[in-house]
């Protein structure tokens, strides 16, 4: 059987959804998994032994170039010629769906009260059922299991093996041999969701330990280096790609972050990590016995985000710096 999965953006939304993939190969060794991702995003999915293709689009260059839907069009109807059994869209939104049924006639995804883009759902032959307001990683695992038959439980994701993968690169020499290794993802797309810097710069300082500073855009690189400036123990790492992202936190002892792709890096590699959480929900994870979770006393709608939800800073320092002792010592 060969089966394509629509799961586009983002980083986190695609690390979600990839702890499928480990159970519906266990289920059917011989099914034969294509994924269709943005391009930007592929290096994500690179390496992961139970993905055959990694199929890269374009589809936000039409955003700014409305000509590009050509391309993508043709570029979409090329994998097509795969002829797939199944086509899984693990994205739920109208440019996912149409993006399915231009690559096969036989289409799950969830139904219209799962999703925001309702209308998507029409495009599914299956329709899968779970509330819109569930458990992000529970989400993804049923709609692409439940259309292959196959039941993923809550303690089967506990139980996940480590799904991201990376080669050896030199990254990983910033890490130290005599201190713990710490990440901290210090950036997102919304401020609001962003933890102080000055409170970073306070728990660097209380843990003592070889702090790495990773950053994707040019005001997250100013903010790193006015950490590292004022902190004893905070480095800022060099610009990296995805790959050398995910083998410098998967060699590192703890992640500490924001609500945001490469925080949930650290769960899909199995690595300690401390999610801080303010206008959105903490159910966008799961809360291990190593990947914990801090959340704002806000109450958040997940129906309707407040971007000017910035209780984010209220989660103090010693909290934040008690659990991640704690991890550090376990």
């Amino acid at each position: 059987m060969k089966i394509a999965i629509v799961k586009l953006s983002a980083m986190g939304d695609i690390i979600h959804a990839m702890v499928a993939l480990q159970y519906i190969k266990q289920n059917n060794p011989t099914l034969e998994i294509d994924w269709i991702v943005e391009q930007g995003f592929a290096s994500v999915l690179e390496g992961n032994p139970h993905i055959n293709n990694i199929l890269p689009v374009n589809l936000k260059a039409i955003k700014k170039d409305k000509f590009k839907i050509v391309e993508q069009v043709k570029l979409v109807k090329k994998y097509a010629k795969n002829n797939y059994d199944l086509v899984i869209d693990a994205q739920g939104l109208l440019k996912s769906a149409l993006t399915a049924k231009l690559l096969g006639k036989n289409r799950a995804g969830f139904s219209k009260e799962s999703i925001r883009e309702g209308v998507a759902s029409y495009f599914y032959g299956q329709k899968v059922d779970i509330a819109y307001d569930a458990n992000t990683i529970d989400r993804n695992a049923k709609v692409i299991s439940e259309p292959l038959g196959v039941e993923i439980t809550k303690q089967m994701i506990l139980d996940k093996e480590a799904f991201l993968f990376y080669d050896d690169v030199e990254v990983v020499s910033e890490l130290s041999h005599e201190k713990k290794n710490i990440i901290f993802v210090i950036g997102s797309t919304w401020e609001s969701r962003n933890y102080p810097k000055e409170k970073f710069v306070q728990i660097a300082d209380a843990l003592e330990e070889n702090v790495l500073i990773v950053w994707g855009s040019e005001e997250e690189r100013e903010k790193a280096e006015w950490i590292a400036s004022h902190s004893t123990f905070a480095h800022v790492l060099p610009k990296i790609k995805l790959n050398g992202l995910k083998a410098i936190i998967g060699e590192s002892d703890l992640l500490i972050g924001n609500d945001t792709g490469p925080t949930h890096m650290a769960w899909g590699l199995n690595v300690p990590s401390i999610t801080l959480f303010g206008p959105t929900p903490v159910n966008r994870v799961y809360e291990t016995a190593i990947n914990k979770v801090l959340k704002s006393s806000s109450k958040v709608n997940h129906y309707k985000l407040n971007k000017n939800d910035f209780s984010i800073t209220e989660i103090e320092v010693e909290s934040v710096v008690n659990l991640a002792k704690g991890l550090l010592d376990a």
